[in-house]
C-alpha cells in the first residue's frame, strides 16, 4: 500500500483537478450543450490550466526557481500560484462566460479564492497542501451540482470523499505535508466553493 499511495499524489495533482471538475460537469450536464461547445469548453480549460501552467513551469525549473512539480518548498510556490490566479481570472473572464457555465464559473471563482489564500498564507510561512486543497474543492462543487441539477451523482460524490481520504494518506505518506498542512488545505479549498453556493446553487 506504501508504494501505491504516492500514485495518487500525481494522478490528482491540483493541475488537474480543473479538467476534472470541467469534465464531470460536462458529462452531467451534457443535455445542455451541443457537442462543439462542449469541446470548445474543454480545450480551452486544457490549454490555460494544464498547457500554460506546464509551459510556466518548465521555465521556472530552467531559472532554478522550482525543482519538482510537487514544490515542495514554501518559497517555491509563491511564483506558481501567482501564475495560476492570473490564468484563473484570464479564464473567468475570456473563456468561461457566466451566462452560459454559471456552475463551472463559481466552481473556477471559488478556485481563484483558494489559490489567493494558499498564496497569502506563504506570506505567514504557512504551507497549505494544494493537493487537498484541489480535490476537496473538487468534491464540494460535485455535491453542489448534485442538489442544484437534482441529479444523482452518490457514486460520483462517495468515490471523491474516498480519494479525499486517499490522497490525504498519500501526502502524509511521502513526507510532503504535515496533518496540519493536509487540514488547512482541506478546509481552504472546501471554504471558498461553499461560499460560491450562494451565487448558483
Amino acid at each position: 500500500m506504501r508504494k501505491i499511495l504516492p500514485l495518487f499524489s500525481y494522478l490528482f495533482h491540483p493541475i488537474f483537478i480543473p479538467v476534472f471538475a470541467t469534465l464531470l460537469y460536462l458529462f452531467y450536464t451534457r443535455h445542455y450543450f451541443a457537442d462543439e461547445q462542449r469541446y470548445l469548453i474543454f480545450v480551452e480549460v486544457v490549454i490555460i490550466t494544464i498547457l500554460i501552467p506546464i509551459s510556466f513551469f518548465y521555465l521556472l525549473k530552467m531559472f532554478g526557481k522550482v525543482d519538482s512539480v510537487m514544490l515542495s518548498k514554501v518559497s517555491q510556490r509563491k511564483i506558481p500560484l501567482l501564475i495560476q490566479a492570473i490564468l484563473f481570472i484570464i479564464l473567468l473572464r475570456k473563456g468561461l462566460p457566466i451566462e452560459y457555465v454559471p456552475e463551472l464559473f463559481f466552481f473556477f471563482a471559488g478556485g481563484l479564492l483558494s489559490t489567493l489564500l494558499a498564496l497569502l498564507l506563504l506570506f505567514v510561512h504557512i504551507k497549505a497542501s494544494l493537493h487537498m486543497l484541489g480535490i476537496s474543492a473538487l468534491t464540494v462543487f460535485l455535491i453542489g451540482l448534485s442538489i442544484h441539477d437534482q441529479t444523482n451523482m452518490l457514486y460520483t460524490i462517495s468515490f471523491l470523499i474516498l480519494i479525499n481520504g486517499i490522497v490525504a494518506g498519500s501526502r502524509l505518506q511521502m513526507q510532503a505535508h504535515t496533518i496540519n498542512e493536509v487540514s488547512i488545505g482541506l478546509f481552504v479549498g472546501i471554504i471558498p466553493q461553499v461560499l460560491t453556493w450562494y451565487f448558483w446553487l
